[in-house]
């Protein structure tokens, strides 16, 4: 089996413009691709909205024979499905949706090449009747590969453990010569291991992109008696789609009808309802036709809608994993979107009890310890994103400035005496307990358990009693956040020192600790905005996608993603060779679609007496030179934001342009990007820095400091120098 990949297409680049309209790879998808063009193993952890079914669907339609996508919800199957046939690839489904008579004519098309991927789920593949079947494609046409998506399910340590995944190995067995690719969203590294290990790869190449998803603003709200007003204004000021997520259905359903009586499109989704109805109204959601879905949690990991602007979480989310997850159903297509969780500590006692029900100890010390980094996460005062990203062993320097706790800061306070103390205590005791014993030694607990240990002998034993036991919890969550102490996982979670407490103990270094005010929400939200006459043409392009989309009887955005409609806003192509330039127009859809918006976006710019944007802006994603671009794009007048929106890039990549840009001397305000003040006490701490990192010279400011300040100011400043 060869791959068609050379014959057909003078690059992987071209392929991915023919097929799918896209110019460039993200993060790794090139590297990943070819790895499997090369029938080596994979293993794919990549965040919502990244790209993973790329990684599988390029490389299935440049290759000889049939690739199988085991996948265990049949809404993702029939969603997928219907996206690759839209752009012209031969995919199908099978699962229990189906009469028999419809299998026997999918069969009969697989058995005869016609298809190139097929959808499958686990109970499906591993069915004795299903066996066979997959024997007889493999001798006549060839399978090329085996994708196993949401690969976590293999793992109890995962969020969603599903036990058929673990038996998903015999793949391995009687296709040992087809590579195989598992692909997950969330994983920490012993889910990563626990895959590697179930499904049986083969040295496989491990690809793990950060898990930040900056386009999403993360807040947390108390939840009280005003909560369903601020919940019901939030939705109104949302333009767009929004899930609500609730822990039961009594609530999902009582939620759903409130809404509707205050005159929002509301509709329930939970496992209550018959499959009729629930299908009926996931079909409406993510056709546009009603704006939001109120659900138990189970809904949403099948549903591949990108243009969620809102996820809130009413109730208490089950673990951290699974609020990443869920969060991570907002924004999937890189614009701007919000993620609420409205906090209540009576619903942590729901969950408490829920865990006790749990007959199996072990099951319950695991949902405790995964409750408990929930509840860390609410009360937390630092970035939501250092405390998301840390969990999944990814380091972040924190100050986001997309969180409430970024956008809007707590006052900090040196505790550094009361940081040596607490650490001093964890290591009196051996590093052998949890945060409550330490916590109750420092204070000077009569507990029995404290005087049959002779903790009451230690040295630390009451020096804490100045503090309450809720201070004391807020510096051991703010020292295990800031990375200043570390926790055990395995089982009850244990309190160790790193090299950083140390150098706490030994006064190299100051602790300071954000004091939080009662965890007041925020509104405070970055949105991107466009021209008036650009919205106004956005409006009637998302009109005509929705006509079009329905006439076919699927989702809008099927058609075409939310961020390509604004690139056609923003770019205003007017004739069919400038539309094929726009970022997920490919030549299927070029063909079928691209009159019709063509001529919308003519008619529009007669009917309001309008003129184009120039060639320069119309062609931008062809200029050859990436900082010219970025260049161009900054003197019209556009944010560093806005220019990472438009050409589908990381901000973070933008600002590093921004920066080189500076340094080689072109003229470029630096007081649009950093207030003047601040410039000044960056140049002060580069001259002082001994080497030019920005992890030194961050070390020498406030942490208000972000790194993208300091590395324009440090672009400007080597000009500077140079001249």
């Amino acid at each position: 089996m060869t791959s068609a990949a050379s014959t057909q297409f003078p690059s992987l680049e071209a392929a991915l413009k023919h097929f799918f309209g896209y110019e460039q790879f993200r993060f790794e998808q090139r590297v990943i691709i070819e790895n499997f063009l090369n029938r080596c193993d994979s293993l794919v952890v990549m965040p919502t909205g990244g790209g993973k079914s790329l990684c599988y669907q390029l490389p299935a339609l440049l290759r000889l024979g049939v690739t199988v996508v085991v996948s265990p919800l049949i809404a993702l199957m029939q969603d997928q499905v219907d996206a690759l046939n839209n752009n012209g690839i031969a995919a199908t489904y099978l699962n229990s949706s189906l009469d028999g008579m419809e299998v026997r004519s999918r069969e009969y098309e697989l058995l005869q090449g016609r298809i190139k991927l097929l959808y499958v789920a686990p109970e499906r593949l591993l069915s004795e009747g299903f066996w066979p079947f997959l024997s007889q494609l493999h001798q006549q046409v060839g399978i090329a590969g085996f994708a196993i998506d949401e690969a976590h399910c293999v793992s109890e340590w995962g969020h969603d453990f599903r036990p058929e995944y673990r038996q998903l190995h015999c793949l391995r067995g009687a296709f040992h010569q087809v590579p195989m690719m598992a692909l997950t969203a969330t994983a920490t590294a012993r889910v990563r291991e626990d895959i590697v290990q179930q499904l049986q790869l083969h040295q496989p190449a491990t690809f793990v992109a950060s898990f930040n998803r900056s386009n999403l603003y993360y807040e947390v709200r108390p939840k009280d008696r005003h909560s369903y007003r601020t919940l019901l204004h939030q939705i109104k000021e949302t333009l767009g789609a929004c899930i609500i997520y609730c822990l039961s259905r009594k609530r999902v359903d009582e939620l759903a009808l409130r809404l509707q009586q205050d005159g929002v499109s509301a509709l329930p989704y939970h496992a209550g309802l018959s499959d009729q109805i629930r299908a009926t109204n996931q079909t409406r959601f993510i056709r546009d036709d009603v704006r939001v879905i109120v659900a138990t949690i189970a809904f949403g990991m099948g549903i591949n809608k990108p243009d969620v602007r809102l996820v809130a979480h009413y109730d208490l989310p089950r673990t951290l994993e699974s609020y990443y997850q869920e969060s991570g159903r907002a924004g999937r297509d890189g614009e701007a979107a919000h993620c609420t969780f409205y906090f209540s500590y009576g619903d942590v006692s729901l969950v408490n009890y829920l865990i006790d029900q749990k007959s199996n100890e072990q099951e319950q010390n695991i949902a405790r310890q995964q409750l408990r980094q929930v509840l860390d996460y609410a009360e937390s005062t630092v970035c939501r994103r250092q405390i998301q990203l840390g969990y999944f062993g990814e380091s972040f320097p924190g100050q986001c400035d997309r969180c409430d706790n970024c956008c809007h800061p707590k006052p900090l306070e040196d505790w550094t005496i009361d940081a040596q103390k607490f650490l001093s205590c964890v290591a009196r005791c051996r590093e052998r307990f949890g945060l409550v014993h330490i916590i109750d030694v420092l204070r000077g607990s009569q507990k029995k358990r404290i005087r049959e240990l002779r903790h009451d002998q230690l040295s630390t034993y009451g020096i804490g009693k100045d503090r309450s036991v809720e201070e004391w919890k807020l510096l051991g969550r703010s020292l295990l956040h800031q990375g200043l102490m570390t926790e055990t996982t395995d089982g009850f979670p244990v309190l160790k020192l790193n090299a950083a407490s140390w150098q706490v103990l030994r006064k190299q270094i100051s602790v300071q600790v954000a004091i939080p005010d009662d965890l007041k929400g925020s509104s405070a939200m970055a949105t991107l905005g466009q021209s008036g006459e650009a919205e106004g043409l956005l409006e009637k392009l998302r009109s005509l996608r929705k006509r079009l989309a329905d006439a076919q009887g699927v989702p809008p955005y099927i058609v075409f993603t939310e961020t390509t409609l604004r690139q056609m806003a923003q770019h205003q192509p007017r004739s069919l060779t400038t539309f094929g330039r726009i970022s997920g127009v490919g030549s299927r859809k070029l063909e079928q679609y691209g009159q019709a918006f063509v001529d919308e976006i003519n008619a529009f710019f007669d009917e309001n007496g309008l003129t184009s944007v120039s060639a320069t802006s119309e062609d931008i994603a062809h200029v050859g030179n990436t900082h010219a671009i970025t260049l161009q794009l900054y003197q019209q007048g556009h944010s560093p934001a806005e220019i990472a929106q438009l050409r589908n890039i990381r901000q973070t990549t933008v600002i590093r342009h921004l920066a080189e840009l500076l340094e080689t001397g072109e003229a470029l305000n630096l007081d649009d990007f950093v207030a003047p003040e601040r410039q000044n006490a960056i140049r002060e701490a580069l001259g002082k820095a001994v080497s030019n990192r920005l992890s030194e010279i961050r070390d020498r400011l406030d942490k208000s400091y972000t790194y993208d300040e300091i590395r324009l100011v440090r672009g400007a400043y080597r000009r500077e120098k140079s001249v």
